[in-house]
């Protein structure tokens, strides 16, 4: 092989080494976990695939409580961004008694959500309940 030609091709696998590293070491979703409707029930969507292609589906009236759907897992969670200065219990349920699941927003303006149910052929809704004892609560719409 000719020199140029050989630095050329050295030159060439380099570039085409340092790309495929890059393409690696940018694509954080391919260490989060895959799950399918029951094998996501009780998962933290944010460990998992189902945060790529998630919606939100439902809101609430009082704050910004959402339930968030990803149609590639066919799970549902609560989410609550800045619900405020109240401290109160975010949930998520699935409407046949299957599956809820709870986190607790202390007023600080944090985001929070639960963990995820198993949203196939069953409709989920999210609900917020105020912990201040005046049995204050809200939920979204299911889907």
């Amino acid at each position: 092989m000719k020199p140029f030609a050989r630095k050329l091709a050295t030159a060439g696998s380099a570039l085409a080494l340092a790309a495929s590293s890059l393409l690696l070491a940018s694509s954080p979703a391919s260490a989060a976990t895959s799950c399918y409707a029951s094998s996501c029930q009780g998962l933290d969507p944010a460990s998992t695939i189902c945060q790529n292609d998630a919606r939100t589906v439902g809101i609430s009236g009082w704050s910004n409580l959402e339930l968030r759907y990803s149609p590639t897992c066919r799970a549902a969670w609560a989410r609550l961004a800045d619900g405020g200065p109240y401290g109160q219990y975010v949930t998520v349920s699935r409407e046949d008694g299957n599956g809820a699941y709870s986190t607790h927003y202390y007023g600080n303006g944090a985001t929070v959500w639960t963990a995820m149910v198993n949203d196939k052929d069953i409709k989920s809704h999210a609900c917020e309940y105020r912990d201040d004892g005046s049995g204050y609560f809200n939920c979204t719409t299911s889907y």
